[in-house]
């Protein structure tokens, strides 16, 4: 099962926390909790959902103790790195995941769950016990925020 979904998990539990440390925390916590309750895995073909699923309970856990994951930050090795359009994209890519780490943790949540997992509004309000209004504005507020904080770097960048 780990060999099978590391990966996967490993890559959402980064954008989840924008830190190699704490995605390798949470990617950790995720299997151990998933050995503990594998007799509630009723199909064995659905358990990279059951897997996405309890590791993105365990980021909202930890979200709502307010204790971080780790304290590590993003680190992009410019010098593994070959092209331009490489760099370029890896530019982005390290952008996208600064900018999401600024986001307050329950837009983060949202944001990922709708854009990374392609979750409908209900799946969210569901997930997250919240109305589908709290859903709705929360990812309107999370957008802005972005739009905001996006043009915030390129202004930056342009410097």
């Amino acid at each position: 099962l780990a060999a099978e979904h590391f990966d996967r998990l490993y890559a959402y539990a980064f954008r989840l926390t924008g830190a190699a440390d704490a995605a390798d925390d949470l990617t950790q916590q995720t299997f151990l909790v998933a050995q503990q309750r594998l007799d509630q895995l009723q199909h064995r073909e659905r358990a990279g959902g059951w897997l996405m699923r309890i590791l993105r309970n365990l980021f909202l856990k930890n979200c709502r103790r307010r204790m971080p994951l780790a304290a590590s930050q993003l680190e992009l090795e410019v010098d593994e790195i070959g092209d331009t359009a490489t760099v370029e994209s890896a530019y982005d890519e390290e952008r996208i995941q600064l900018t999401l780490r600024q986001l307050p943790d329950d837009y983060r949540a949202v944001v990922l769950m709708f854009y990374f997992e392609d979750l409908s509004y209900r799946e969210i309000a569901d997930e997250l016990n919240l109305s589908l209004g709290t859903v709705m504005s929360r990812l309107s507020r999370a957008k802005a925020q972005l739009r905001r904080l996006l043009g915030t770097l390129e202004r930056v960048a342009l410097r």
